[in-house]
């Protein structure tokens, strides 16, 4: 019961408190109606004049961002295929770079081969054309000895003999000393 009593005088505290604020104020009903209309007026205007075009100018910017998004989106997309495509093309390039090096080295090898054919062909050649060039200059010797010797045998039988030899007995001496030196 004591509560009952308790917020029987805080309700009258209460009503009490609330008729003073209402004086105070000077709360009456044709002010207050003529505020809700100005204020009804002016949330009006306002919803008119500035809260739509706020809001279609916030729609038309969400409407940005969607289309950006999207658009960002395909971006991305169209990103990762001219890398996929561009990864593809360095892949072929180092497989054409890859084969070329080979082939160039295969190509280098052949070179290598047929250079060293041809110098081991000139090589030969020099090695006959010396060994024809050694034959022709004993053979030459060999002329040359022959008739020096015959020559010397021609003058050492003449000396010895103390004759003076015809040309038929030159010719004679000189021919049985080359028959001896080619035995």
């Amino acid at each position: 019961m004591n509560q009952l009593m308790i917020f029987a005088s805080v309700g009258s505290d209460l009503a009490q408190t609330g008729e003073e604020i209402a004086h105070k104020f000077a709360w009456d009903l044709p002010h207050f109606i003529a505020q809700v209309v100005s204020f009804s007026v002016v949330a009006i205007l306002l919803r008119m004049f500035a809260y739509k075009p706020i809001l279609k100018v916030l729609a038309d910017r969400r409407q940005t961002i969607a289309e950006s998004l999207a658009e960002a989106g395909k971006i991305k997309e169209e990103l990762a295929r001219s890398e996929a495509l561009q990864r593809e093309a360095l892949d072929k390039a180092n497989e054409q770079a890859t084969k070329l090096i080979e082939e160039a080295r295969e190509a280098a090898g052949r070179v290598r081969e047929q250079e060293t054919q041809k110098a081991i062909a000139q090589a030969e050649q020099i090695i006959a054309k010396a060994r024809e060039a050694t034959a022709l200059e004993r053979d030459r010797m060999l002329v040359e000895l022959k008739r020096d010797v015959g020559l010397l045998v021609v003058r050492t039988t003449s000396a010895v003999t103390g004759k003076v030899l015809t040309a038929e007995d030159q010719q004679r001496l000189a021919e049985e000393t080359r028959r001896q030196l080619a035995a």
